[in-house]
């Protein structure tokens, strides 16, 4: 049997006899920090735990949830300014998109391979931003936030012209927000470009029999529910949230109007407008409500109404604790933080001090009792190893192996927190060859990354659904530092009380130069 099938079969063993939740039962400083650390941040790095519980718990919870007083280190500002395709406009991103699909269409020589290196360059820097953010921003809940926000709000980057409009979603629409106003939130999403192309809310229209389409036959503009459907089911009231079809139907017409133009886009800068002649000017009647026709206002003012619905409260609240506590978190808790939210008007900040200064929170039964996700599993284990990273296509070709492509769920559902959606064999195996190869410094982190490949591989989504195209990995420069294996006594000090006694052991009677992989192949360092 393999080390690695051997590190497997331990891992499920372990998973099945509960030794993940053993860790650090008694709620001193250094588990308080840990847990904290695990939490609302994507894992510790070397002396973070040290760190945290020297200032205080409660202090590092209250500078996390202002992270616009958290500076942020000068290398790191620097990375991301020199990021082109991440830093320039919304119009100059799709005004490129378009104009290399048009070369595609007019068969310029070589225009598809243009095409396919400029794709490939902006999913490489897009990835690069959000990982060198969550690993090395100090940040680190407004990073937790963004990944959350992405997934609640999700837009598929393989759909059409959203593999240009991705990256300013993410900067535009969720990390300005991702701790503020809810209302805000939904407002910003509601109207980025990218989510009225992928939920398809551009093209509604109230039908226009008088419309004429080519050589005079009329042409149909009809209304689309997809974005209503998604506005209430998913990105506040729930599914049960207690509106039925009608109201979807009711809503969709509502928002016909809302739209953008791509040519204006590209060449102003107009990433919304509303088409007075899309819009249904009939009245509606909406949740209980008759609504007076009033163009681009019947928009608005259904997203006041459910941003501060008591559904959306406890619909979101929900989820938030899900992610933050455990699968199935306590109703008492998501009933506090809803609370919270009415009375704060929905106030993202709020909701959270609710969540992390409750006891359930800090309960000692929900250390370890989250599964972690494929994304927070790699970012948490690079955090760990203290390895630097200037090369994120090791870990971008990772999660793609796990089926956690970045920006690359299809449904509007975006990836799941839960265990079931991410624990089994196969995942576990290819978790461990990750481990593996960071623990045995065969991964080139810290080799800058050579021109792309002018070639595209398709990356399996658990969502379902066809791959998506994403970049393949480009060969490291055969310059740079060789990556040195992990300090498995330096790795386990980080981990701190997140390793159980069980685990040590186990560990310990295993060779020096398999210990490190084998701390980030445990159960226990797969929780959080």
């Amino acid at each position: 049997m393999t080390y690695r099938a051997s590190l497997v079969l331990l891992t499920l063993a372990l998973m099945a006899s509960g030794a993940a939740s053993a860790a650090a039962p008694a709620p001193d400083a250094q588990a308080q920090a840990l847990h904290v650390l695990n939490r609302l941040a994507f894992g510790p790095r070397p002396g973070d735990v040290e760190r945290v519980a020297n200032m205080g718990v409660q202090r590092w919870i209250a500078e996390q949830l202002h992270p616009e007083a958290i500076p942020l280190p000068p290398d790191l500002n620097a990375r991301l300014g020199a990021l082109d395709t991440v830093n320039r406009s919304t119009g100059e991103s799709l005004g490129e998109f378009l104009a290399l699909r048009r070369d595609v269409r007019m068969d310029d020589d070589g225009a598809k391979q243009r095409r396919r290196q400029v794709e490939m360059r902006v999913s490489r820097q897009a990835a690069e931003a959000r990982l060198l953010r969550a690993v090395e921003s100090p940040r680190q809940l407004e990073e937790v936030m963004v990944d959350f926000w992405y997934n609640h709000f999700n837009v598929f980057a393989g759909k059409g012209i959203d593999r240009a409009l991705v990256t300013s979603y993410e900067r535009d629409a969720i990390r300005p927000y991702a701790l503020g106003s809810f209302r805000a939130l939904l407002g910003a999403t509601a109207k980025h470009p990218a989510m009225l192309f992928y939920l398809d809310n551009v093209v509604s229209s109230a039908p226009r029999p008088d419309a004429k389409g080519k050589g005079g036959a009329k042409a149909k503009r009809g209304l689309n529910e997809n974005y209503a459907r998604e506005l209430m089911e998913l990105h506040t009231l729930g599914a049960d949230g207690g509106y039925t079809q009608r109201d979807v139907t009711e809503l969709a017409r509502m928002l016909t109007g809302w739209t953008f133009d791509q040519k204006r886009l590209a060449r102003t800068d107009e990433t919304f407008r509303f088409d007075a002649g899309r819009h249904d000017r009939d009245r509606k009647t909406w949740l209980g409500h008759e609504i007076v026709p009033a163009g681009h206002q019947e928009g608005e003012y259904a997203l006041d109404v459910l941003a501060m619905h008591p559904a959306t409260a406890h619909h979101v609240s929900r989820e938030l604790a899900q992610y933050f506590v455990s699968d199935d978190p306590p109703p008492a808790l998501v009933d506090r933080m809803a609370a919270t939210w009415l009375a704060s008007q929905g106030d993202i900040r709020a909701v959270l001090a609710t969540l992390f200064a409750s006891r359930e929170f800090m309960a000692a039964d929900t250390v370890g009792a989250k599964f972690k996700t494929p994304y927070q599993f790699v970012v948490s284990a690079v955090r760990a190893s203290g390895a630097p990273v200037v090369n994120v296509m090791p870990l971008v070709s990772t999660m793609n192996q796990l089926g956690m492509p970045l920006y690359g769920c299809q449904t509007p559902d975006g990836y799941k927190n839960t265990q079931d959606a991410w624990l089994n064999p196969d995942a576990l195996s290819r978790r461990i060859a990750f481990a593996t190869a960071l623990a045995s410094g065969r991964l080139p982190l810290a080799a800058l990354p050579a021109a792309p490949r002018p070639v595209a591989t398709m990356a399996p989504n658990m969502a379902g659904g066809d791959a998506m195209p994403v970049p393949a990995p480009a060969p490291a420069a055969p310059a740079g530092p060789k990556p040195a294996p992990l300090d498995p006594a330096r790795l386990q000090a980080t981990l701190a009380g997140s390793i159980s006694p069980r685990t040590q052991a186990i560990v310990q009677r295993n060779p020096d130069n398999l210990r490190a992989a084998m701390l980030l192949g445990s159960p226990d360092f797969m929780q959080r």
